[in-house]
């Protein structure tokens, strides 16, 4: 598998909170965040793909979801969060596939620890993390997405 590394900046998030139960119904914890940001149209300038990131959080024991707000930009009413920015490393699968995501994780976090210039950087806010990439329309038509995974690394200090 070829990985690319990527760099994302820095930017402030209004964030889910954890679901601990993974819930994505319309009622549940990532079902109205989902909502909340779908329905948010960000200006042509500030259209970058991605903006919302999901992750487990180690610390809460619960999946949160995190989106990347502009200034001005409604929050919801949602708590925000701060988030450093930093190199990722990125491989991408089908989603749901959860096998195959393990695999290439694996394989990752291997790359990782033989490239000699890269380590993890997984921390608190600094996990690995996951976005949809294919767009609304063609999941419909394919009946599924792609996910992009985002594995934080650093330079190691040599």
């Amino acid at each position: 598998m070829d990985f690319r590394i990527i760099s994302l900046p820095p930017f402030t998030a209004a964030t889910s909170g954890p679901s601990p139960a993974f819930d994505f119904s319309p009622e549940g914890v990532l079902g109205r965040f989902n909502a909340y940001f779908s329905s948010i149209k960000p200006s042509p300038r500030d259209s970058f793909m991605p903006r919302d990131f999901l992750f487990f959080n180690r610390e809460k024991n619960g999946l949160e979801w995190w989106y990347a707000l502009e200034e001005g930009m409604p929050d919801g009413g949602y708590e925000k969060a701060a988030f450093d920015g930093g190199f990722y490393l990125t491989y991408f699968y089908w989603d749901h596939d959860e096998e195959e995501n393990r695999r290439l994780y694996q394989e990752a976090v291997k790359y990782i620890e033989g490239s000699g210039i890269f380590e993890l950087d997984e921390r608190p806010g600094h996990y690995s993390m996951g976005h949809i990439i294919t767009p609304p329309e063609a999941i419909q038509a394919l009946g599924k997405g792609m996910m992009e995974a985002f594995v934080p690394v650093k330079l190691k200090d040599i």
